[in-house]
């Protein structure tokens, strides 16, 4: 399999640590790029963030229309159909990107998966079944996929990973309750979730990257 393509920034040379970013459907690697200069603190050590772009495939729910998509959405709930296929091919590609990371010297450990919406998605399910300890798993306006298959396929190495949620109470996209639930079955299983809800829609705002700026404060 080959590599995803990808954007990168460093805040210093010689990166120990890794911020592994997905962007949501439709977007690309560039649309979380310029929050690094607001979320890093220069007490931090030395980072990468890496920025993937997904692949582009039909997605069902916009007529079929060709766009960068981490999976195939088939219809408006989120849950009751899943492209399965789909959700795991990036799963394997969020595998190799950590190790990419792993071979450049950085620690799994020292390695945190993120996501926002579909990427959130991703972060989650392929954070949750990795067979090495990561450092952190943050997961925006998002919702755990595979839901019912989680709890035969995770894996022992991250039960204890801390996990940063973040949600909008207006979200359209991923109603909240979605989210809600998916950080229930979480705890239910033993995860250690730092949940926020914001007034937002289906976004980032800046309450919810200083409450993340301060969670990656203590994980670094």
């Amino acid at each position: 399999m080959s590599l995803l393509p990808t954007i990168e920034r460093e805040t210093a040379a010689n990166p120990t640590h890794t911020i592994l970013w997905l962007h949501g459907l439709g977007a690309d690697g560039h649309d979380f790029a310029p929050i690094v200069p607001e979320l890093v603190s220069p007490q931090w050590p030395a980072l990468r963030f890496v920025f993937p772009h997904a692949p582009v495939r039909p997605v069902t729910i916009n007529g079929g229309l060709p766009m960068r998509a981490w999976y195939d959405i088939l219809g408006l709930d989120l849950l009751s159909q899943q492209d399965e296929a789909g959700m795991r091919q990036s799963i394997d590609q969020v595998d190799a990107l950590i190790a990419r990371e792993v071979e450049r010297g950085v620690a799994p450990g020292d390695i945190v998966l993120a996501g926002f919406s579909q990427g959130g998605a991703i972060a989650l399910a392929a954070g949750l079944r990795h067979t090495q300890r990561l450092g952190g798993i943050i997961a925006l306006s998002t919702y755990l996929p595979l839901h019912e298959k989680l709890a035969a396929e995770r894996h022992a190495a991250n039960t204890a990973t801390p996990i940063f949620w973040g949600h909008g109470s207006f979200d359209p996209v991923v109603p909240l309750p979605r989210g809600t639930a998916s950080c229930a079955l979480l705890q239910q299983l033993g995860y250690t979730v730092d949940w926020h809800v914001y007034p937002m829609a289906h976004a980032v705002c800046p309450e919810e990257l200083s409450d993340l700026r301060a969670w990656l404060d203590r994980l670094l």
